[in-house]
């Protein structure tokens, strides 16, 4: 864009002494008008003389056509051999063409000069057509130039304010970089804990709702089908392992076994380990840890 700008900066100079050209050439061209003088009458004789050789030409153009009437092919000839006579004949006359020396139309002096001022005059109006032509063009070209300069200068303006805005945003940027960049990342810190938040409360939700503590009549039950069984006050619920288990493994991840007491149930413990959620200590069977999941 930038590059088009300068290349039509630089032709505005151009197109100026162009215009300024085109006014000096039509202030000479309306301040010196040409008026040439015709001679298109010629006297009697050399009438009479010029009727003579048309007369002449024409009776020897009428003896050529004669000629050429009785000289018509035969119907009987074949097209090619048609073809190869006329090649012939136009290949003669190109060559007499050639060869011959072009003549006056006249000898008089007196026709030559009429001719000539009826041939000026048709030149004359021809040019003076194209004149007023040109001079049409030449003002179109001009509202044409004085549009292109009007559009050039509004992409000026457009192109200075651009660059001006964009100087202020860059500047603008550098200063605020370092701010925007620590507030981003804390807001993304702070979308992350409430997303995590919410997984942990919905997690506990369906805990507590699909794997409740045991209670007292749980162990009647139990104890009626002659299974002993002592509940301890202090049982923690399985979104408390979960939990201590995270917490552990996020705090010392170089050391996250728990060790396995008497708040933890067991049945909650073998579900841990069947279902591949926790490990077990390799050499002390009452620690387990979270398994690693990433």
């Amino acid at each position: 864009m930038h590059e088009s700008l300068l290349k039509q900066w630089s032709s505005d100079g151009v197109q100026q002494e162009n215009v300024q050209s085109l006014d000096k050439e039509s202030e000479v061209e309306e301040a010196a008008p040409f008026n040439v003088p015709f001679y298109t009458e010629c006297s009697e004789a050399a009438q009479a003389e010029l009727i003579n050789q048309c007369e002449g030409q024409f009776a020897q153009l009428e003896m050529l056509q004669n000629q050429i009437i009785f000289a018509e092919p035969d119907p009987d000839e074949s097209t090619q051999e048609l073809s190869v006579n006329r090649l012939t004949a136009v290949a003669a006359e190109l060559k007499q063409w050639q060869t011959m020396q072009p003549e006056l139309l006249s000898p008089n002096s007196e026709v030559l000069l009429a001719v000539g001022a009826e041939e000026l005059q048709k030149l004359n109006s021809q040019l003076e057509l194209v004149f007023s032509c040109s001079q049409a063009k030449r003002d179109k070209l001009r509202e044409s130039l004085k549009r292109e300069q009007k559009w050039l200068e509004e992409k000026k303006e457009v192109f200075r304010a651009a660059t001006e805005h964009v100087a202020n945003q860059r500047l603008e940027n550098e200063r605020l970089s370092e701010n925007r960049v620590l507030r981003d990342t804390k807001k993304k810190i702070q979308k992350m804990k409430d997303y995590q938040d919410r997984l942990m409360e919905t997690l506990a939700d369906i805990l507590e709702e699909h794997f409740p503590l045991p209670t007292m009549e749980t162990s009647v039950n139990k104890k009626k089908k002659n299974i002993p069984q002592d509940l301890n006050q202090d049982l923690l619920s399985l979104n408390e392992i979960l939990e201590l288990l995270m917490n552990k493994t996020l705090d010392t991840p170089h050391d996250p076994y728990v060790r396995i007491d008497e708040t933890f149930w067991p049945p909650y413990t073998e579900m841990l380990l069947r279902y591949g959620i926790a490990l077990r200590h390799p050499e002390d069977c009452f620690k387990i840890r979270l398994e690693a999941f990433y």
